[in-house]
């Protein structure tokens, strides 16, 4: 039976909010009754990243803790894809790329979860049971909401606010991923707190359905605490993927920016509690270079990704490419919306000339967030991290 230090640690470590509330959640979790616990994941891109971990590691405390947990990748409703915080639908994505994006997925989980042994997570898919809807089922299952309740989703207030469509998909995004907590018949949902209005669909359905409750662990969002934003964010720069090689993880996380210290240590690692308390009094009494701390920070995501060997090895590739080689005034530069890339790279003195710079390009060894560079000409049209081959890296902070 888990003791209370450790339940305690499924309340707060990560956590926003539980539901129905803490005093009976923590009855339930005290009573040592297995629970199903599940957390759902549209693959609508190829890689897991540190904003995934978050949710990723609270499910693991309950693996440990002997609960039974499921991981459910979302193929079908990846094809609408969620509309939350969206002030534009998504692009709706097709079965081909769905299953392209799920390719490795299981591998990238495999570096938090365990999927072998006792209380191994299993992954769940839920085409098999949305795809198989018939329209009468569907028709029962819209029965149990009202236009009205739906709408109430402050984005779609938003869209309406500033008169941008919302597609009927979408109104029905909030049932479908609900219906999951039903066809897996499961005591508990982990996810991000900007999913908390589906999570309560699903809760609710659960009780309509089967007459039974279903406990939500809401969890924090990985965002830079100076801008309020998503940290793994395309259009805010510096992604950090799980399948991310050791070398270019860690110079990754050294390319954060200092404000995002505390957030990753405490939501994308398994520091303890203690080493966490200790970075965020170094923060405040000032008594440590900010990039120290990260250094420390970015060793023990490469740890947990990959291994302690790893995290020695690409801290050692990082002082030596960085600290000797390069000065750290290039780690970030602000620039403007339309800059040449190049002349940005050329100031900063990370490519010499044109020549140097296009046969950088045509040898794939630039990339933008992880993505390769195939225009020489590019102009910065956002915040971004640049990296050139392996030891390179550069944000770009667009002004």
């Amino acid at each position: 039976m888990a003791t209370m230090d450790e339940i305690r640690k499924l309340l707060t470590r990560a956590v926003e909010r539980v539901y129905p509330g803490e005093a009976a959640v923590l009855q339930t979790l005290k009573s040592g009754r297995r629970l199903s616990v599940y957390l759902g994941i549209d693959p609508t891109g190829p890689h897991l990243h540190l904003g995934h971990a978050t949710n990723l590691l609270l499910l693991r405390r309950f693996q440990e803790l002997g609960h039974r947990v499921y991981l459910l990748l979302g193929d079908f409703t990846a094809r609408i894809g969620d509309p939350t915080d969206r002030l534009a639908a998504r692009q709706p994505l097709t079965p081909v790329a769905i299953k392209a994006n799920l390719k490795t997925f299981k591998q990238q989980a495999g570096k938090i979860l365990r999927f072998s042994g006792q209380t191994a997570a299993q992954i769940k898919f839920n085409s098999r049971w949305l795809a198989k809807l018939r329209l009468a089922d569907f028709l029962t299952l819209a029965g149990h909401f009202t236009v009205e309740q739906i709408l109430e989703r402050a984005m779609f207030q938003e869209r309406l606010r500033v008169q941008k469509p919302i597609w009927l998909t979408e109104l029905v995004y909030p049932l479908l991923q609900g219906y999951d907590s039903v066809a897996l018949k499961v005591d508990a949902e982990i996810g991000g707190s900007d999913q908390t209005f589906n999570m309560l669909v699903g809760r609710d359905l659960l009780k309509s359905y089967l007459g039974r409750e279903k406990l939500l662990f809401t969890t924090k969002l990985l965002v830079n605490p100076k801008t309020g934003r998503k940290l793994m964010n395309k259009s805010e720069g510096g992604l950090v993927n799980l399948d991310d090689q050791p070398d270019q993880m860690y110079g990754r996380v050294m390319a954060l920016p200092d404000e995002t210290i505390m957030p990753v240590a405490e939501l994308a690692t398994d520091l303890p509690d203690a080493a966490c308390a200790e970075l965020a009094a170094a923060l405040a009494r000032g008594s440590a270079n900010p990039r120290d701390l990260k250094m420390r920070l970015a060793r023990a995501v490469v740890n947990l990704y990959w291994d302690a060997e790893s995290a020695v090895a690409a801290e050692k590739h990082f002082i030596a490419a960085f600290q000797q080689g390069q000065p750290e005034a290039v780690s970030e530069v602000s620039a403007a919306v339309g800059a040449s890339l190049f002349e940005i790279l050329q100031t900063a003195g990370l490519v010499k000339s044109k020549s140097d710079w296009r046969r950088l390009v045509a040898a794939g060894a630039v990339e933008l967030d992880g993505e390769r560079l195939v225009d020489p000409h590019y102009r910065l049209k956002k915040s971004a991290v640049c990296q050139i081959g392996k030891r390179r890296f550069l944000r770009l902070r667009v002004k």
